[in-house]
């Protein structure tokens, strides 16, 4: 149940929300050295809250974080980040206010964006944050406020975690903790959506890759009309829960080609859009074929090395091509909407649960996939 504090835009802590001095927290030494220490529960400034956090998702970028550093980090030739807290997909409970926040109240449960980006850039001033042009910019000396919490910035896999207030979002009571952390999780796809142009109901789409943004891109295409929705991939049993989220048709790229596929469920019309969430290395040429003449495709995944592409098809059949950075524009707002209307369970793609002193194992299961695990959760309470 949420609690309202009378006074608690004033800023301080509730009554029943006892804030240590110190808590637990994984924190990332050298690759893939993650080592559970206490450190000091961290205090929100201006325009931050304090988040007890409740439940965290792990995501496969916090394996590549935790193994090579962030992405932007190693683009731009940055030093492995270290000394800090790995950990992005979180919910929680707001235990204590930064001065003058008056937008959440103590006891409000929320999950949160990675994202709050600098507010002063070109970047962020369209809404895009996610692209900050400050990004990572925020070590001594040189500090444009740009956080990403769990990439540049300590995250979730602690008790305790300071956000901005612009990257949380209300949580409906009767929403589990685990679901509530997969809300980012349907905001990205729902943001690579939005990249296409949003959806108009009755325009078929196709989503390549049923892992999680994957499994999410099908649900939240369906719930604004897409259709058909057709979802391919190499596991049977990931397509059967892409169904049970709304696809309309599911392929099998082990049994029959893609887009062979495609072509035949659509009469040889091909469709409007593609969401790329596989990060294969021919997924990019397969989308190219699978949209008609003017068509679009976003990529919400990408190869780990890089890929030759026929631009030449891309250009004589005028295919648009985007590409996304996580939950950007707000699209987790939009995202969170549906699954308060019930719109889709994202609850079925959560497969395992673990404590926080288990979060190596819990990496591992992800990692690795043991027992087709999807959605791994870590559950502090």
């Amino acid at each position: 149940m949420t609690k309202t504090i009378s006074g608690a835009n004033l800023g301080g802590t509730a009554e029943g929300f006892d804030v240590p001095e110190t808590m637990k927290a994984w924190v990332l030494g050298d690759p893939e050295e993650l080592t559970l220490v206490d450190k000091p529960v961290p205090t929100p400034g201006a325009a931050e809250v304090l988040v007890r956090i409740d439940a965290i998702a792990v995501c496969a970028t916090d394996i590549e974080i935790i193994r090579h550093g962030p992405p932007a980090q190693i683009e731009g030739g940055l030093p492995f980040n270290k000394n800090f807290t790995p950990g992005h997909e979180y919910m929680g409970t707001v235990v204590k206010l930064g001065p003058g926040v008056d937008e959440y109240r103590l006891g409000d449960r929320v999950t949160v964006e990675i994202h709050a980006g600098c507010g002063r850039c070109e970047r962020c001033r369209m809404g895009m944050y996610t692209s900050c042009l400050n990004y990572g910019e925020n070590y001594e000396g040189h500090n444009k406020g740009h956080r990403a919490n769990g990439f540049t910035t300590d995250g979730g896999f602690a008790q305790y975690a300071v956000n901005n207030v612009n990257t949380l979002v209300h949580v409906p009571d009767d929403m589990s903790d685990e679901e509530a952390t997969l809300v980012v999780t349907a905001g990205t796809a729902m943001y690579g959506l939005d990249a296409l142009g949003g959806l108009v109901a009755g325009e078929p789409l196709v989503v390549t890759g049923p892992g999680p943004i994957g499994l999410m891109g099908v649900a939240v295409g369906k719930a604004l009309g897409a259709d058909p929705v057709i979802l391919t991939g190499t596991r049977d049993s990931r397509l059967e829960m892409g169904i049970k989220l709304g696809a309309d048709h599911v392929v099998n790229v082990r049994n029959e080609d893609p887009v062979e596929a495609v072509n035949r469920i659509t009469a040889g019309k091909g469709v409007h859009y593609v969401l790329e969430c596989s990060g294969a290395p021919n997924a990019l040429n397969e989308a190219a074929k699978m949209v008609n003449r003017g068509g679009k495709i976003c990529l919400a995944a990408f190869p780990g090395a890089p890929v030759p592409v026929d631009v030449a098809h891309l250009v004589r059949n005028n295919i648009y091509v985007f590409g996304i950075r996580g939950e950007g524009k707000s699209a987790t707002h939009r995202a969170a909407a549906f699954m308060k209307q019930k719109r889709f369970d994202a609850s079925i793609i959560h497969t395992h649960t673990f404590a926080l002193e288990d979060v190596p194992e819990a990496l591992r299961y992800a990692r690795e996939r043991i027992e087709d695990a999807i959605k791994v959760v870590v559950k502090m309470r």
